[in-house]
């Protein structure tokens, strides 16, 4: 079954406009309680899918710009049309307990003023503001205005969200932040302390919840229903990848990148030639970053039922690179959903394949989404000895997760809450 929307709808502007798409969640979410709810949201059957931007968030050329919120959720897709029944409420097994507690301890530790800044609805716009550049402006509180013993809650907090490997990924990412504006003289814009933590909803055991990371390079929106959780959309990044701090090298990115070499080294040569569309890799490829939730995209590349099994073992263990930044039995869930898909699951791939080069590639699949993108240099340039201009390079990577269909920030998982659940349904 497919689904089609059309219809249209930032911070205090967009949120003034959101009034007038609240009616337009009647159909979808079910009776006046829902449609009061999703008014703050957008989401509904108003929702437009939009051509993938050519250019970074805010248009061609990534800066800040003009960046908003301007279209109701509909998710990404390969032509307008959404695949429905790809995403069911069901018990997936995994342990929400620890993140809901260390979500309620954060809310708890913070002053009435700091919680008004940080806790939003369940369907706030909030969810769809993220971005990764670093002037933007963002809602929540930053570590830079917590005290050690609130800051000690919101590691707790990603402990308790995230694996090893996603922990240590968001704290080298911050630290490398700190260290390439020290190298620059720009410690007011790149920094260890511009992120900021919101929670959307009321952490529950039952009803839906979520809550999410918004700093330069880094954003994680975390949604949890019951004992199932998405975490999507995510962006991982970094400029430069690798530094020497103090005397021992901190680098991120770096399995991501292996993987992908691992993977597009794999193929043969009339395997490649469908795969790579580019030999060239210039400018900015990302088309589904910031502010792009309702990207259209056609499937490219190579297909997974045209991979022998050895390449689909390297096609998963790139995905896994990713997905397993999640917990455990999170990303035990996602990736047997990915392998579910794993035959409709296309990669493309723009630029070099040596050990050096730098690349785009994306994986696609009805649901999940990844793209890793080499960068030209930033404004970080100056940190590791390059200039802005400069061809691009893997010491400046933008990365991002999507759940395509509809399922980013787990609004579909919400949407057929509203629709199944006595309380909500009418």
């Amino acid at each position: 079954m497919t689904e089609q929307r059309t219809g249209t709808n930032r911070r205090a502007f967009m949120k003034r406009l959101m009034v007038a798409s609240g009616a337009t969640a009647v159909a979808s979410m079910g009776g006046v309680a829902a449609v009061q709810a999703m008014a703050d949201d957008g989401t509904g059957t108003g929702a437009t899918p939009t051509a993938a931007p050519t250019g970074g968030p805010g248009g061609p050329g990534g800066g800040p710009g003009n960046l908003a919120v301007t279209d109701d959720f509909f998710g990404l897709t390969t032509d307008g049309t959404k695949i429905d029944g790809l995403f069911t409420i069901h018990s997936e097994g995994v342990d929400t307990a620890p993140v809901t507690a260390a979500a309620r301890a954060f809310l708890a530790g913070l002053s009435d003023a700091q919680k008004k800044e940080t806790q939003f609805t369940i369907h706030s716009l909030e969810w769809r503001q993220w971005c990764n550049i670093d002037s933007y402006e963002r809602n929540g509180v930053s570590l830079a205005h917590l005290s050690d013993d609130q800051r000690a809650l919101t590691t707790a907090l990603l402990k308790a969200s995230l694996s090893a490997d996603g922990l240590e990924t968001t704290e080298k990412i911050r630290k490398l932040n700190q260290a390439a504006g020290e190298a620059i003289g720009n410690t007011k814009s790149f920094n260890d302390e511009a992120f900021y933590f919101t929670v959307m909803g009321e952490p529950s055991a039952t009803a839906p919840w979520g809550w999410q990371i918004d700093g330069h390079h880094l954003v994680i929106n975390y949604f949890v229903l019951g004992d199932q959780v998405v975490m999507s959309p995510c962006f991982w990044g970094s400029e430069p990848t690798a530094m020497q701090i103090e005397g021992t090298t901190v680098s991120v990115c770096q399995d991501e990148i292996k993987a992908g070499l691992d993977f597009i080294n794999s193929l043969t040569g009339e395997q490649k030639a469908v795969a790579i569309a580019s030999s060239d890799k210039s400018g900015e490829s990302m088309v589904a970053g910031a502010f792009a939730d309702n990207t259209v995209q056609a499937y490219t590349g190579i297909q997974g039922s045209k991979l022998t099994a050895a390449q689909r073992t390297k096609l998963l263990a790139l995905v896994e690179s990713f997905v397993g930044k999640a917990k455990a039995d999170v990303a035990r869930a996602k990736m047997k959903e990915v392998r579910k898909y794993l035959a409709d699951t296309r990669l493309t791939w723009a630029g070099g394949t040596a050990a050096d080069s730098a690349f785009y590639y994306r994986v696609h699949s009805p649901v999940i989404w990844i793209e890793l993108d080499c960068q030209a240099p930033g404004p970080l340039a100056g940190a590791y000895g390059a200039k802005q201009g400069d061809p691009a390079t893997q010491m400046h990577v933008h990365a991002v997760v999507r759940t395509p269909n509809g399922n980013d920030y787990g609004k579909e998982l919400l949407r057929q809450h509203y629709l199944t659940s006595p309380h909500h349904a009418h």
